[in-house]
């Protein structure tokens, strides 16, 4: 049987998930190792983001729409930013962390690609592991 190049995962988290478990949950259940985040919308009654250049994350409680959620994901580490915007508009970004708990819903695309493998290394470029990625 040949594979498809793309394989494509959608889910829809409800009240009180939190965001980014749920993703790992995914990962982990599909055994994907080379995906990306193709769309995500929905509502968050806490965040939990670490910002730009920042050692650690910073939480808000609140309502807040997901503007974005992008990034890739693999069982063997994931790299995913997000925005999410107040009741006023104003808007927000950064690194997601564990602590995105689901307001109402979020609704999530992910492609999956048979093609390719995406670990995170150290590789001397910056001091943190990054991605690297290898044909199947």
């Amino acid at each position: 049987m040949q594979q498809t190049p793309v394989t494509i995962h959608a889910i829809r988290l409800k009240p009180g998930q939190d965001l980014q478990q749920e993703i790992d949950s995914l990962v982990a259940r599909e055994h994907i190792t080379a995906g990306w985040i193709m769309t995500c919308v929905g509502s968050l009654t806490q965040t939990n983001l670490r910002y730009a250049n920042q050692p650690n994350g910073s939480s808000l409680q609140g309502h807040f729409e997901i503007v974005s959620l992008t990034g890739t994901v693999s069982i063997n580490g994931s790299h995913l930013h997000m925005s999410i915007s107040d009741s006023t508009g104003t808007t927000i970004g950064g690194h997601l962390l564990p602590g995105n708990i689901i307001y109402t819903t979020a609704e999530i695309v992910i492609g999956q690609s048979h093609q390719h493998i995406f670990t995170r290394e150290k590789d001397g470029t910056t001091p943190w592991e990054e991605l690297q990625i290898q044909k199947q």
